[in-house]
């Protein structure tokens, strides 16, 4: 085991250069700002169709008044991913070029709106058609997302523009300057989509749909979900998030999925597809990525060493709401031989229970996306439209995972045993680089759960002016606890700082807003991008390894006194 793990651990330089892949951060980019919408058009949905199911009928009025506000929102997702995704590349592509010299964001959003509507959406009588404009039209989103930016770059980087006298106001300037890219693009597009449909007689959004729906469906098998939940457990186990990788590239299916589900239940008949977002929330990551919700309750509650036990009390109400990152870096799970298999089985083997509970026994699939924070039974049972082997199968994926997970459990407890009593005994000395967990995490850890913490006064100098502290990672949901952790210090010692918590690329036009930006441990391949975009401004920057990153978050003095160093340095 320890030969395979220095193996998989000597990919990590090539699962870090994928995750910065500034195409796919730029899907995973664009659908973090339309989560939003997604779940604000899932609302209305859950209040139409919820009723239904307990035979409570809602009346057509209203019902239609629901889907129109879904359809108005889930039904140009596309023109809205087209905008976010093409920001997101201008944004990486503009951090390679001079600052004199910046590709305008604004415009590749809107040109990108444009080029979408040349592309993908047909013309019907006295309108156009909004077919392709929702989840059907993600795919020709990607393609001119990646393409406007690109067009934008080669003029832009090479200065090729209308020159005005100096006198020109800039904000004039910066017009004449953006209108040879935005007239390629538009051009590109409009030519492009007419001779498209001349030569094929299909709109390209249609197009492109059925080249890759033998994709869709390979995925969507039992060898296709395997590699995709399988692969994101393999990145988090080397410690890079594995969603904010695989994720991006399967966007598209799953939204097309969930989409499709919904209009087959709608109109009575059985959903079928596997690959969706509650899939990835409320299956294959029961507790988070590799399915650690049964480890974290072992590890809470029946545990004999005491660093698996404090580790377990202190991570399973995060774990629980599918934040699993204490249990992930305190345990370790990451880089841990013992519990390699279980970490990488647990995901696959719930998500092809649950194709077969599907395929076999008749149950829909997910129709209703709910946020990721949702306790995975509970969610699972909503987001199935209640369905009554729902309520089986959730226990049943518990059950699965814990019976994957106890005997490496037992294994790995017993080693922590062992080496706790030696320390015990005098027989080895602690060393950090060896145990799991630094000492004093767990001392810390389990000093929170007794409500024995002493309060001690910050050991760094007071600042004071405010002082504001921003915390990165993937989603803002792990960052949030360093975050909370940070600004409880600073209320109880009644220092003047202040600490929220963000998705990183949320933060980009906001860093002067702060004056030290942490990164979550699991985010570092992103820190020289980070570093580079702080030091421009001015602005402190640090990440952490993911054991402190733990022991920081247990204890608000400790936190605050790693913010004040940071910003005193």
């Amino acid at each position: 085991m320890d030969k395979l793990i220095k193996m998989v651990e000597t990919m990590k330089p090539f699962f870090e250069k994928v995750s910065n892949n500034i195409y796919l951060r730029a899907i995973r980019d664009g659908f973090v700002s339309c989560i939003p919408v997604i779940l604000f058009s899932s609302l209305f949905i859950l209040v139409a169709s919820v009723p239904e199911i307990f035979g409570v009928k809602v009346p057509d009025q209203i019902a239609k008044h629901l889907w129109q506000a879904y359809n108005y929102s889930m039904g140009i997702l596309s023109v809205l991913m087209v905008a976010t995704i093409a920001k997101s590349l201008t944004d990486s592509i503009n951090h390679k070029l001079p600052k004199l010299r910046q590709i305008n964001d604004v415009s590749v959003m809107i040109v990108s709106i444009i080029c979408l509507l040349l592309l993908a959406v047909g013309q019907v009588e006295k309108g156009i058609s909004m077919e392709f404009m929702g989840t059907k039209g993600l795919l020709s989103a990607f393609v001119v997302a990646f393409t406007v930016p690109n067009i934008y770059k080669f003029f832009v980087s090479r200065n090729i523009t209308i020159k005005l006298p100096e006198e020109v106001p800039h904000y004039i300037a910066q017009t004449f300057a953006d209108l040879i890219p935005l007239s390629v693009a538009v051009f590109v597009f409009w030519i492009g989509s007419i001779i498209f449909q001349n030569v094929t007689g299909m709109l390209f959004g249609a197009w492109i749909l059925e080249v890759f729906k033998p994709l869709f469906v390979a995925a969507d098998g039992y060898i296709g979900v395997a590699i995709i939940y399988g692969a994101m457990a393999m990145f988090w186990f080397v410690g890079i998030h594995g969603p904010s990788i695989v994720e991006p590239a399967v966007t598209a299916i799953y939204i097309a999925n969930i989409e499709a589900n919904l209009q087959i239940v709608s109109a009575g008949g059985h959903a079928t597809n596997i690959l969706t977002h509650p899939t990835s929330y409320f299956v294959a990551t029961l507790g988070g990525t590799g399915a650690t919700l049964m480890f974290c309750a072992m590890c809470a509650f029946i545990a004999k060493s005491k660093q698996l036990k404090a580790v377990g009390r202190a991570s399973i109400i995060p774990v629980c709401f599918a934040v699993n990152e204490p249990i992930l870096f305190g345990a370790p799970i990451v880089l841990n031989p013992v519990l390699f298999f279980p970490f990488i089985l647990a995901p696959i083997a719930n998500v092809w229970i649950f194709k077969f509970f599907v395929d076999e026994l008749g149950m829909n699939s997910m129709i209703y996306i709910l946020p990721w924070t949702t306790p995975a039974p509970i969610g699972l049972v909503i987001a199935t439209g209640f369905a009554k082997l729902a309520f089986i199968l959730a226990p049943l994926l518990l059950i699965v995972d814990a019976v994957l997970y106890y005997p490496f459990f037992r294994v790995y407890d017993s080693q922590l045993v062992a080496r706790e009593t030696a320390i015990a005994n005098g027989e080895i000395a602690a060393d950090d680089e060896e145990t799991a967990t630094p000492e004093d995490a767990v001392l810390a850890a389990e000093a929170i759960e007794a409500g024995q913490k002493e309060e001690a006064a910050p050991q760094q100098a007071v600042p004071k002016e405010e002082k504001r502290v921003l915390v990165l990672c993937a989603s803002g949901a792990t960052s949030s606890m360093l975050a909370k952790a940070i600004e409880k210090g600073a209320k109880k010692h009644d220092v003047p700082v202040e600490s929220i918590a963000m998705a990183y690329g949320q933060h980009k036009d906001i860093i002067n807003d702060f004056d030290l930006i942490v990164l979550a441990p699991q985010m570092a391949s992103m820190y020289d991008e980070l570093k580079h975009d702080c030091d421009a401004q001015g602005v402190k920057s640090a990440t952490t390894s993911g054991r402190e990153y733990v022991s920081l978050t247990r204890d608000p003095d400790k936190a605050l006194d790693f913010a004040l160093a940071l910003m005193a340095h």
